[in-house]
């Protein structure tokens, strides 16, 4: 490749073009991640929940595994994210840095070659010139010659002729003799600088150009493999990011969801009651005869417009048992009466009650108080919040007072600790009056046992009202049951037993029965999962503990942190066996982590 030097510059300047290219698409690359990442975070905020704290929607099981694999979606878009960042700084970087490198070097090589070139030329150009000037002399010898010798045989010329054509020839012959020298000169050293050339300086450019183009081409190995590398190291972080969408969907549990959904919407009201037989027959007048389906036992009587139909024990009739004689009239102006010979009433029917009787069957509203107590769960959710929630449901005004009454107790064992942390450092004061002034704490002290005592009677009265639901929920179940054994027998009723009327307050009841079922609602009342940990500490001097909701440590303990210091002075902490309390802050390291995951 001597003489292929404008061939290897247009070559090694097509590897540092390709260099370029591939360092283009590694852009775009990193680019295309950075996006894809970006896009998947967004769709991850744009299907997060959204919820206050005081949202109390269930959590179903199906909601909370889309919220975790929203959760490895957005740890996976972070992954991308690592990728792009790697590639940016392993494999694109580094191309960009060796391609700035591989053009200083390859402008200099060529620089040296192209001056080796310049070199062997100029040596050719001087040889070249001797050569040239050496001719010329040869032939201006022997022209000077030719004279001589023609002057030298013509015998007119003259002796002083004769010499001075020799002079003459004797000159350019010594001048021939020098440049001839000279060419001689010239060639050996063109010779020499020509094998230098060829032999050893530009096989000495070509090699470095060789190894450049060498290392070009192990750079971009190396990059390929780097490339490759920052997506396999992310590989197993991804798996799990998978992994934990895969236990995600494993974790839905259909039935669990079904409980929720019951939990939630369970209203505690009973299911309607039988449909009552309404027999408006017994108020027509009909002749007595051995036909007659019913007659009046005693005279002046009128008979009632609705009566209750069931299995008794008593005698049947074709339609029920045999209906009791009852004062109150169907209206006052639907009804006549007409003497028999023999004094007695019988109530007598115009065309007008009978149509009044058959119109109040079809526009009447339906006697059935069940349905009205169905609905009534309906209008308290619609109606507006009360304090005692008396405008829901009883299971779910239940479940309410409970959640207000665990949610007063956290706040009164919180003040009740902000007491004693206010009761210890008052002491501190007053041994050591330089640390503070005792009575400036008296204000905040006040205070607190002022929101104690207001929240102890914001928990009785809450109890209060759940002790009355709970015996009302308890009253109902155990209608329920007697309901079920005794729902077939008359009661000689206008409604079921235990059902309710129009009036939310005015319920029918039954008499109470003996035998109470505690365990009914004991699922209800089933105690909150632990706080889960947030962090651990490690305890810096020990602690005693001894006021009630502390937690006794040692130096040197490890314990979970499960609820950050809220200003008082105190966080709260847990043992690996479970046992909670609360320690003081400025006694221990806190280590918090960053992530639910770390938690």
């Amino acid at each position: 490749l001597k003489d292929q030097f404008d061939n290897l510059d247009k070559h090694t300047q097509w590897g540092i073009d390709f260099l370029e290219k591939y360092a283009k698409f590694v852009k775009e690359r990193i680019e295309i991640e950075q996006n894809y990442a970006k896009q998947l975070r967004n769709l991850v905020k744009k299907y997060c929940p959204k919820r206050s704290p005081k949202d109390e929607e269930p959590r179903f099981t199906s909601c909370i595994a889309f919220f975790n694999i929203l959760n490895e979606l957005n740890d996976y878009a972070g992954q991308r994210e690592v990728v792009a960042e790697e590639m940016g700084h392993r494999v694109y970087g580094e191309l960009m840095r060796y391609s700035h490198d591989l053009k200083t070097e390859r402008k200099m090589h060529l620089q040296e070659g192209r001056k080796a070139q310049q070199y062997l030329d100029m040596c050719w150009k001087q040889m070249d010139n001797s050569k040239k000037k050496f001719e010329r002399e040869c032939r201006e010898a022997e022209k000077a010659q030719q004279s001589y010798e023609r002057l030298d045989n013509d015998t007119n010329a003259t002796k002083a002729d004769v010499e001075k054509a020799k002079q003459q020839l004797n000159l350019r012959t010594h001048m021939a003799d020098e440049n001839k020298n000279e060419y001689a000169a010239q060639l050996q050293n063109f010779n020499g600088e020509q094998h230098k050339h060829y032999y050893i300086v530009i096989p000495q450019i070509y090699k470095q150009l060789q190894e450049m183009d060498e290392r070009r081409t192990i750079k971009l190995s190396e990059c390929y493999k780097g490339f490759a590398d920052s997506e396999r190291k992310v590989i197993p972080i991804i798996s799990k990011c998978l992994e934990g969408m895969i236990l995600a969907a494993k974790s839905v549990d259909e039935h669990r969801d079904s409980q929720l959904v019951i939990d939630c919407f369970k209203s505690g009201f009973e299911p309607p009651g039988d449909f009552p037989f309404e027999d408006y027959s017994q108020n027509i007048y009909r002749t007595i005869s051995d036909g007659t389906i019913s007659t009046p036992k005693q005279e002046g009587m009128r008979i009632d417009s609705k009566t209750t139909v069931g299995k008794a024990k008593g005698k049947l009739w074709l339609f029920g048992k045999k209906p009791k004689p009852q004062s109150p009239p169907l209206t006052p102006t639907s009804l006549y009466t007409s003497s028999t010979p023999n004094g007695s009433q019988y109530p007598i029917f115009s065309i007008e009650p009978v149509h009044y009787c058959m119109s109040d069957i079809k526009t009447g509203k339906p006697r059935i108080p069940s349905f009205r107590s169905l609905k009534r769960g309906y209008f308290y959710l619609q109606g507006p919040a009360q304090e005692d929630f008396s405008h829901l449901p009883p299971e779910q005004r239940r479940k309410k007072l409970q959640q207000r009454i665990d949610e007063l107790n956290r706040e009164l064992q919180k003040e009740t600790d902000q007491k004693d942390a206010l009761i210890k450092m008052k002491d501190v004061y007053e041994k050591n009056p330089q640390m503070g002034d005792p009575g400036s704490l008296q204000p905040k002290l006040t205070e607190t046992m002022s929101n104690m005592d207001r929240l102890r009677m914001e928990i009785h009265k809450n109890e209060a009202w759940l002790s009355e639901v709970e015996g009302k929920v308890a009253a109902r179940s155990d209608r329920r049951h007697s309901s079920d054994i005794n729902h077939l027998v008359t009661q000689g009723r206008e409604s079921p037993e235990g059902s309710y009327t129009d009036d939310a307050n005015q319920e029918v009841r039954g008499p109470p029965q003996q035998h109470a079922h505690p365990n009914e609602f004991d699922d209800e009342f089933e105690d909150d999962d632990p706080l889960p940990a947030i962090g651990h500490c490690k305890a810096i001097y020990p602690f005693d503990g001894h006021n009630e909701g502390t937690l006794a440590m040692k130096e040197g303990e490890i314990l979970y942190i499960i609820e950050e210091d809220k200003g008082d002075g105190w966080t709260r902490a847990r043992r690996h066996n479970g046992e909670e309390g609360y320690v003081p802050t400025s006694y221990i390291d806190v280590t918090l982590e960053k992530n639910s995951k770390g938690a």
